[in-house]
């Protein structure tokens, strides 16, 4: 992998919206129903930092726990890992620990870290407290937002903070970052295919 590429990861539970996030960051129209993962699979975003162009190779994880040895070995070489977790579903925030272990046995203190609670618009079914969340997070040291797919800015702003961090974290200085989507990115599974 060139220092021009970054490797993004996004892990958590089946059902959190890992691939709905993906699709918005790439411009794609929110769907209400989204099939659930059941292969690896990545896109490519550019962002130019300090008119330096970086490609994102965003990660979408399967989250069932039928699939999670096959995750174990996608995960290696990541650079940036978002654990995601659902608002509405309580599981799926306390799983958390279990992908953060796993991270940590895998990669070490290696990656920029960052929690996303997803589904924000659904906040009149939310089963997990922000101030929860954000104790949490403190107690880690990892950063937090909320997000939403149907309103990709505030994940997009997020995961322009973590390639900040983590440019920073190799002497990059980041002043005055301004994103770019790459008009040619693909998605595309691990054989270098379309992925529907």
């Amino acid at each position: 992998m060139s220092d021009e590429e970054i490797k993004v990861i996004l892990i958590g539970e089946s059902g959190t919206g890992k691939t709905s996030l993906i699709n918005a960051t790439m411009g794609l129209k929110f769907k209400d129903t989204v099939e659930s993962t059941t292969t690896n699979s990545f896109s490519s975003k550019t962002v130019t930092i300090n008119n330096k162009e970086y490609v994102l190779n965003l990660w979408d994880t399967i989250g069932q726990e039928k699939f999670r040895s096959l995750t174990k070995i996608f995960i290696k070489d990541s650079k940036i890992v978002i654990l995601v977790y659902d608002i509405t579903r309580k599981a799926s925030f306390n799983e958390l620990n279990f992908w953060l272990k796993m991270i940590q046995d895998i990669l070490g203190d290696e990656p920029v870290l960052g929690i996303c609670g997803n589904k924000s618009d659904l906040f009149v079914k939310e089963q997990v407290k922000e101030e929860e969340v954000k104790k949490y997070s403190e107690e880690k040291n990892i950063p937090f937002k909320l997000t939403s797919a149907k309103n990709p800015l505030s994940f997009n702003k997020f995961l322009e903070d973590l390639v900040k961090q983590y440019l920073e974290k190799r002497g990059v200085e980041t002043v005055g970052t301004k994103d770019k989507i790459d008009l040619n990115s693909k998605k595309r599974n691990i054989n270098g295919k379309k992925f529907c």
